[in-house]
């Protein structure tokens, strides 16, 4: 069995026309944390659509836990979170999570503990849409951690939320991973590279770097993992 939870070779992507991802290639370790990191527009969503199964491709090929990306038998094994939350609005943040157990096939009792990872339990009894944006942001993080899933695909989980909400939610993907599960979060934010074990920057559909933190400040000579980035980006285009 490879130790790899993700495997991506060659992928290529065109939406609209354009060229979205062009020949990407890398590994995500198993029970590990990676950090899909680069500007909006990148190609990180797309990417992440394509490891879940939920994108059409031109070419590569995309291997998920050992199966095809998309493979029925992933779909309890597999969460994955959209920039836009996926959870009802006339329902309560319990309703929606119950809900979606049963689809799942997830324990009951897995609703009380995902609402607690995620900090919704003064809000379990509340309407989804009377919440706030990053509330309804980490009501669709609590869907994704349902059924402890083996690979959590989370799409820029922490954007809107204020910075404590944000390290505590940092803090639970490390205890996720120490557990076995194998995280693959994007973020436009540099500061949360360092919350990573490896790395995966993008830039206009291409992976720049696949590191360690620490290995991309050696390669670069940067100690700000943001300026290293720069670095690269700047590099390239003088190449």
């Amino acid at each position: 069995m490879t130790n790899s939870a993700v495997l991506v070779r060659g992928l290529r992507v065109r939406r609209g026309g354009l060229e979205v991802l062009r020949e990407v290639g890398f590994e995500v370790p198993r029970g590990s944390v990676t950090g899909l990191l680069g500007p909006s527009g990148c190609g990180k969503t797309t990417l992440m659509r394509a490891i879940v199964g939920a994108q059409i491709v031109e070419a590569g090929e995309v291997t998920v836990l050992g199966l095809p990306a998309g493979d029925p038998k992933l779909r309890d094994r597999v969460g994955y979170a959209t920039q836009n939350p996926a959870v009802y609005a006339d329902l309560t943040v319990a309703e929606c999570l119950r809900y979606f157990a049963s689809v799942l096939k997830a324990p009951a009792s897995d609703v009380d503990r995902v609402i607690a990872d995620v900090d919704l339990g003064g809000q379990k009894n509340q309407l989804v849409g009377k919440l706030s944006g990053g509330q309804r942001s980490r009501a669709s993080l609590a869907v994704a951690l349902l059924g402890e899933p083996e690979l959590l695909v989370l799409d820029e989980p922490t954007v809107g939320l204020d910075p404590v909400l944000r390290d505590d939610l940092w803090s639970l993907f490390g205890r996720l991973a120490l557990a076995g599960t194998t995280l693959l979060v994007s973020s436009h934010v540099m500061d949360e590279a360092a919350r990573c074990e490896r790395l995966l920057l993008m830039r206009e559909g291409i992976i720049l770097a696949d590191d360690t933190p620490e290995g991309l400040r050696v390669d670069t000579g940067k100690h700000d993992l943001e300026q290293a980035f720069l670095h690269l980006v700047r590099s390239r285009e003088a190449a």
